[in-house]
């Protein structure tokens, strides 16, 4: 079975000196091998093609045949690496932690341990009649996330 790290090593070789990033490295049963890349700005079918050709060049199918497939991560996928928290930055995110708390809100920093959305919300007033609109900044462990997605504008 061909290594998941040996595959790893190939990607990260192929992608110094570049922005993209590894999302995602699966090794299946049968040697099929799913790749997830993804850049800050955004990926192309031709980085895809690059890479899956870099890959292949580098793995010898008479000793081990394999199925490859390289892709970015869909766009209702739930974020896997830091990176895509600062790709996202700026834009409308849902948050389920393990706790089971929701927040949806605009992704404000992601640093090494933690990241910040600014959520909105509508509350009673404390005085008076009526509904006041909040907004609150919320610092969320990543290691206390479930799953993190874009909202998508429609």
């Amino acid at each position: 079975m061909i290594n998941k790290q040996t595959i790893i090593r190939l990607i990260e070789s192929h992608f110094e000196g570049s922005d993209k990033f590894i999302v995602e490295v699966k090794v299946l049963t049968g040697n099929k091998i799913e790749v997830y890349i993804d850049a800050p700005n955004h990926i192309v079918i031709a980085d895809c093609v690059e890479l899956s050709r870099f890959i292949e060049g580098n793995l010898d199918r008479e000793k081990e045949d394999f199925e490859l497939q390289v892709s970015s991560p869909g766009a209702t996928e739930s974020f896997k690496v830091i990176e895509q928290y600062r790709k996202y930055k700026d834009t409308k995110v849902k948050v389920v932690t393990k706790e089971g708390q929701k927040h949806e809100g605009i992704l404000k920093e992601a640093n090494d341990d933690t990241f910040v959305i600014e959520e909105t919300r509508r509350e009673k007033k404390t005085l008076g009649k009526g509904n006041q609109t909040v907004i609150e900044n919320i610092t969320i462990a990543y290691n206390n996330v479930k799953e993190t997605k874009s909202v998508l504008p429609f």
